[in-house]
């Protein structure tokens, strides 16, 4: 059963997050955080608040295995904010899955949900398994329970999942219909990605590489690169990685190398996507495929490019490889794939990094569309739900650029200033209860 996610492509090959980076992602999280509090002169109070997450609620379950035994298991679910509305994240089945790890990758969608300023707080799930190593049998059992597990926490109204890193849509109709059973009626807004022959939206397969496509397009713009024949390489063709490279080749752009779990794959006058994505279909892998030279994932990171796509796991670009970095552009279709330190080492050298919070916010944008779809049981086309996407995405960037433009500084700090500010001024409206 292929796996897609629908925040970030498919980890690539020893990419399991550089581990000597001394921070983890939490950490950057809330030293990011910190930051902008200082440059949006943010409220202590109000910043003491958006610092931890809201609901934290950690599982230990049991699931039978086929050999028939019973093998244990944890989860997570952290909702980090519900200032602005109901929560909205991912779940992602990983072996590396921590609880720091989900706390970060909440309050990263707090600010996303924010800056696109749709009506979500930012959570996350996830299970600290590899579904590569369960049956289809094993991958539901565990689903279904690890579902009714955090029953007290998601809904409609309250929190509602998404698929990323190793979960698919055939993941969230199981969570659809367990959540639905316990309820005794069918809730399909409870969850966002799944099929749309039980709700799911037109156009939610793509949506994330969609917006990371158009936010290239925007940039290359604003950073004087034309995007006929520029050199891009994606670091991860998973889910993401592959819409990415498909959206941007028939923009005109030049995909030289991508990459999956087994490696990575380069042709310096240019990858044929039709050809790759056949091959990766008919093989499981991009990495035999015969019009191009093998690369790894670390050596990926350092070609000659115009724009770079790390659509993998986090921590890829860090103070240790960030000097040899060649790209003009960076585009964080993964979350958090540029450390602090390598942010900065790239910044002096120039290069225009775009955030995750705005790159890959295609994904949610479009999860937004499909819950609002379900809860009205009225649903669009494809081409309304792409011009729509596109409209957001634009509209955001716009913005974003604006906002860098005044404050002079980075994308990232202009794009938690809107988002982290939205998020602050609703808290303060609110008030604190009792």
């Amino acid at each position: 059963m292929a796996l897609h996610n629908e925040t970030a492509a498919q980890p690539t090959d020893p990419i399991e997050g550089n581990v000597e980076e001394e921070e983890d992602s939490f950490h950057i999280a809330q030293q990011q955080l910190d930051r902008v509090a200082g440059i949006i002169h943010l409220d202590a109070n109000v910043h003491d608040v958006l610092r931890v997450p809201k609901r934290e609620l950690t599982v230990n379950f049991p699931v039978t295995m086929d050999t028939g035994g019973t093998k244990m298991f944890t989860g997570f679910r952290v909702q980090h904010n519900t200032a602005r509305g109901p929560c909205k994240g991912g779940l992602r089945y990983h072996p590396q899955t921590s609880l720091n790890e989900v706390r970060a990758l909440a309050m990263w969608m707090t600010w996303k949900c924010g800056l696109m300023n749709i009506p979500f707080g930012g959570s996350k799930g996830g299970v600290i398994c590899d579904p590569a190593q369960l049956t289809v049998h094993e991958l539901e059992d565990l689903t279904r329970r690890y579902t009714t597990e955090i029953n007290v926490l998601i809904g409609p109204g309250s929190d509602i999942p998404a698929p990323d890193m190793g979960t698919n849509p055939q993941i969230m109709a199981w969570i659809m219909d367990t959540y639905s059973m316990h309820l005794g009626h069918s809730v399909p807004a409870v969850v966002t990605g799944k099929p749309v022959e039980i709700g799911g939206s037109e156009g939610r397969a793509d949506a994330t590489g969609l917006g990371v496509a158009i936010i290239i397009r925007e940039t290359c713009a604003k950073a004087h690169v034309p995007l006929q024949g520029a050199r891009v390489v994606v670091q991860g063709y998973g889910n993401v990685g592959e819409a990415t490279s498909c959206f941007i080749d028939q923009q005109g752009a030049t995909v030289v190398a991508v990459s999956d779990v087994h490696g990575g794959i380069y042709n310096h006058k240019g990858l044929d996507i039709s050809a790759v994505s056949k091959h990766l279909r008919e093989t499981g892998s991009v990495t035999s495929y015969p019009l191009a030279d093998p690369v790894t994932n670390k050596e990926l990171l350092l070609l000659d490019c115009d724009v770079l796509v790390p659509a993998a796991l986090q921590n890829q670009i860090t103070k240790n490889n960030a000097s040899d970095v060649k790209a003009r552009i960076v585009i964080e279709a993964a979350n958090g794939p540029v450390t602090p330190a390598a942010e900065e080492i790239l910044s002096d050298k120039g290069t225009v990094i775009v955030p995750d919070i705005l790159a890959n916010a295609g994904g949610v944008i479009v999860s937004y569309f499909e819950w609002v779809q379900d809860l009205q049981a009225f649903f669009w086309s494809e081409n309304e739900v792409n011009n729509k996407l596109e409209g957001i995405m634009v509209r955001t960037f716009e913005q974003v650029w604006a906002k860098h433009m005044q404050l002079k500084t980075d994308l990232r700090m202009a794009a938690y200033a809107l988002g982290v500010g939205r998020v602050a001024q609703a808290t303060s409206i609110r008030g604190i209860y009792p």
